[in-house]
């Protein structure tokens, strides 16, 4: 393992090698994605009823029950909406197993959705980061008590020498978020295409004065799952996309998700996604938002999978395979004992993972968005119901949850309580 006395200079090689990739690949874009009116084309359900069997178990797990399989159909229906154009949804677990795709592959041609296609999964992408940093810690590799200054002394300063890697990851750091050339959608798109460097994020954010001590509140940002990822770059002398492939998605076989790097595009299968703003004309519609760059999210938010690859992750990560058994894995819920910083209430997240009840019991899970695109992982402590699902929604990164992925929620595990 590098020393992590070696600190590297502010402009490594990693990030001098990600300015020369994304220079290449913009190069290579069109000039953007096309401009569809609000309109669509008749709805398309499907429900996949065919469960592939368990290479461990000698039985096909058990199908969903009658009521489950109605409310799934019915959470999904009628697509494309204004609230989604498609619906990609998996549920498993030993109470049972429903599978379904609804709405269109496109508007502009109206056929059905792709239920293989891969989608932009947001900020699920912190479970993944999650998971590597705890498993690096379950083999001594990281302190999860150690300060991020002292793996990354020329990036963090010292106002913020007493943020520990731990409240990193359950955004309890008190670091503010980075600027960004935006306020609106609107902005955001004509920015689509700008590259955003981590280490440049984090000294724009650390640039500022703390939100509160480090551990006395909780605010959910990207910003202490950036720091997170170069803080795995430093103690492995890797890139962080790289680290998790060899640790997650490789032993895993985890086939259809990657990282996109500088690249805009989602390589393979998809569904397009489309985001309701201001058109060029004034008018307000739909924007066909698919090709859409995801360097600010980085660590924290630019990960591309699908639901079959999301299911597997879950259900492994759950089960102790990803991260090992013990008080490592418990971090991953437990839940700090502070109040949130913008509204007062209990903590709701754990490392990588929130905690919701839902229909009477605990949830465990992640949702994540980009434009265009929501998605969701989520299950019970045993396994006995997990839930997957990349909804195309028409208002990604709103205040409030799109209304399909709501009713999804609901229709999987009951109402919040």
């Amino acid at each position: 393992m590098p020393s992590t006395k070696n600190a590297e200079s502010p402009k490594s090689p990693k990030s001098t090698g990600r300015a020369l990739i994304a220079a290449a690949l913009l190069l290579g874009v069109a000039a953007g994605p096309t401009v569809l009116p609000a309109t669509a084309a008749t709805a398309t359900a499907t429900a996949d009823t065919a469960f592939a069997r368990s290479q461990s178990q000698a039985q096909s797990p058990p199908r969903a029950d009658p009521g489950l399989a109605a409310a799934m159909e019915a959470a999904i229906a009628g697509l494309p909406s204004a609230d989604a154009t498609a619906a990609l949804v998996r549920v498993g677990g030993s109470e049972g197993v429903w599978r379904g795709s609804s709405g269109v592959h496109d508007l502009a041609t109206g056929r059905a959705a792709d239920p293989k296609g891969r989608f932009r999964a947001g900020s699920v992408t912190k479970v993944f980061t999650a998971a590597l940093v705890l498993r690096m810690a379950a083999e001594g590799k990281v302190d999860l008590d150690r300060s991020a200054r002292s793996y990354l002394p020329e990036l963090v300063p010292a106002s913020y020498d007493g943020v520990t890697v731990r409240q990193l990851l359950n955004h309890t750091h008190g670091i503010p978020a980075p600027d960004f050339p935006w306020t609106t959608v609107e902005g955001a798109y004509a920015n689509r295409f700008r590259v955003h460097d981590p280490e440049e994020m984090v000294r724009s954010a650390t640039a500022k004065e703390r939100e509160f001590a480090p551990g006395a509140r909780q605010h959910y940002l990207n910003i202490g799952y950036t720091v997170a990822g170069l803080i795995v770059e430093r103690v492995t002398g890797d890139s962080y996309e790289d680290q998790v492939a060899r640790h997650v998605l490789k032993p895993l076989g985890l086939r259809d998700t990657y990282f996109p790097g500088a690249d805009p595009r989602i390589v393979g299968p998809h569904n397009h996604g489309y985001q309701r703003m201001t058109l060029d004309d004034g008018t307000t519609g739909l924007r066909d938002v698919t090709v859409w760059g995801a360097t600010d999210g980085w660590a924290a938010g630019d990960i591309v999978s699908t639901t079959a690859d999301l299911e597997r992750f879950t259900k492994a990560l759950f089960r102790g395979r990803v991260v090992p058994r013990g008080p490592v894995l418990e971090e991953m819920f437990t839940v700090p004992d502070v109040t949130d910083h913008r509204t007062g209430k209990p903590a709701e997240y754990a490392v990588g993972l929130a905690r919701k009840v839902l229909g009477g019991r605990e949830v465990w899970g992640k949702t994540g968005g980009r434009w265009g695109y929501n998605s969701a992982i989520a299950s019970t402590r045993d396994g006995s119901r997990t839930l997957v699902y990349g909804v195309n929604s028409t208002d990604a990164k709103a205040s409030t949850m799109n209304q399909v992925a709501m009713n999804v929620m609901v229709a999987a595990y009951g109402m919040p309580s």
